[in-house]
């Protein structure tokens, strides 16, 4: 299985090539060069796998067995969820009204970003290990991203993680997932600014394509196609637990929900779609609205700034994970994504041409939900089903209440619900409702913390990278000790 780069200009590379580089260096990001079709005989057979067990599946068929022989691949992936607190890994539950949440946060951090993580973790180490190689793992987060990173990595002797959080703009708990881990490969920043203003630092320094090479530098972020290709797994366990019967001819549709921020499990979901999984997509954001504006008028620009919303994970301006759908759109066109990334680039702005939109409004529905009806959501949910909904699950479960008072006759619909509320009790609080909050991160607030502060008048470019040259300097006096 290769890679090439939605660009179109990068050598093509394998799995671990993918998984090492984050973006590709023409600036463009990883896709498989095929895509591999299951027949309707895969997916019967596949309905009654668990969770895990899709996930190997899904990786099998992309990473290919001669990177990682499939027992090794399974033993990756059980060990990658060994730490979640429930052993089917991800739940759904059925609610009433025929609401159904997928819950993707029974991981450590209690967000959904721990399933992808912890496997492209394992995954890294694999390599690394093999190739007795170290590498710096550079994330920005606007909230769970930075967490879930954290702790796929910490500890690794291979691996050091430095992570830039944007002080104040995520919540409190989140940040104390980040600031109490205190290993010595964990390297936290608190910076004076947004999630998208701390991302600019960390892309000159990608930019600087010896530097990343001298250092062994990569990211985590979801432009990584490791985690996008785990995020597919979703999309299918959230159709095999909600499909009424896989006998009739054609398989049922079923919708899935996804709220995002930057389309990481948009793009899973239309990978999922495309290699055979019928599902009908619809995205859910808050009022950073660019993804809906896209399907629904071709407008791919950005607002004037970034708004502050109660899901707060999905405060983002600049969704680059758009950039796979539309290639996979586009029928794998480089050269029109090339054009079109480059000119978004440079103006912040582009009108996607009339076919490319019309193709987009085919395959997804969207919609943009404001904090009221967040808010509102939540406490439904709650009245409904004494079930408390985090704010971004609420983003996508605000659409199926909207269907379901509109009496619109409907195919099943599954919620993927990204985040337990219990990382989000200023929302709870907002909505009128109790939060519940367990007792390790209760906890969280008596640990010892450690961030280091990026502040406006910094250079914040500079720091990263003394940051960086300083671990390498560490890391081959390790390894020149340990060979001595």
């Amino acid at each position: 299985m290769w890679y090439v780069s939605t660009r179109g200009i990068a050598p093509r590379v394998n799995f671990e090539g993918a998984l090492f580089s984050g973006y590709a260096p023409d600036g463009g990001l990883f896709m498989p060069e095929e895509l591999p079709q299951l027949d309707r005989e895969t997916l019967c057979q596949w309905s009654t796998l668990s969770y895990p067990d899709l996930v190997k599946e899904l990786c099998a068929l992309f990473i290919g067995s001669e990177l990682i022989p499939k027992d090794d691949l399974n033993d990756l992936i059980d060990r990658a969820f060994s730490r979640f607190r429930l052993k089917e890994v991800v739940r759904l539950s059925r609610l009433k009204n025929g609401l159904n949440v997928l819950e993707l946060w029974h991981g450590v951090t209690y967000a959904f970003k721990d399933l992808s993580l912890s496997c492209t973790a394992q995954f890294l180490q694999y390599f690394l290990e093999k190739r007795e190689k170290h590498v710096t793992v550079v994330v920005g987060t606007s909230g769970d991203t930075g967490s879930a990173a954290i702790e796929s990595v910490q500890g690794a002797k291979n691996v050091d993680i430095i992570v830039l959080l944007p002080k104040g703009h995520c919540t409190k708990i989140q940040e104390l997932q980040m600031t109490t881990v205190l290993k010595e490969n964990v390297h936290v920043f608190g910076v004076e600014g947004n999630s998208d203003e701390l991302d600019e630092p960390i892309k000159t320094v990608f930019a600087d394509v010896a530097f990343v090479k001298k250092h062994n530098l990569m990211s985590l972020n979801s432009i990584n196609w490791s985690r996008v290709l785990v995020q597919t797994a979703h999309h299918f366990f959230a159709y095999f637990q909600c499909t009424p019967s896989l006998d009739t001819h054609p398989l049922p549709l079923v919708e899935v929900v996804v709220p995002t921020g930057a389309a990481g499990n948009l793009a899973a979901g239309y990978i999922a779609q495309k290699i055979g999984l019928p599902i009908r997509l619809v995205v859910a954001v808050n009022r950073n609205d660019i993804i809906h504006r896209t399907v629904q008028q071709g407008d791919f620009s950005l607002s004037k700034a970034v708004k502050s919303t109660l899901a707060s994970a999905m405060d983002i301006q600049v969704p680059y994970n758009m950039e796979r759908v539309f290639w996979l759109l586009s029928g794998s066109d480089s050269q029109v994504t090339r054009a079109l990334m480059e000119q978004f680039e440079r103006t912040q702005s582009v009108n996607l041409p009339k076919e490319l939109h019309s193709k987009l409004s085919e395959v997804v529905t969207s919609e943009s939900v404001s904090d009221e009806a967040i808010t509102q959501t939540m406490g439904r949910c709650w009245d409904e089903n004494q079930y408390l909904l985090c704010p971004h699950s609420a983003v996508a479960v605000n659409y199926h209440y909207q269907q379901m008072d509109r009496q619109q006759p409907s195919t099943p619909r599954c919620c993927l619900a990204p985040a337990s509320a219990a990382k989000f009790p200023e929302a709870v609080l907002a909505a009128g409702l109790t939060p519940e909050t367990p007792a390790e991160i209760v906890a969280l607030e008596h640990k010892e913390t450690r961030c280091t502060p990026m502040q406006r008048g910094d250079n914040w470019t500079l720091m990263l990278q003394d940051t960086i040259e300083d671990l390498s300097r560490r890391w081959r006096g390790h390894a020149l000790n340990a060979s001595q």
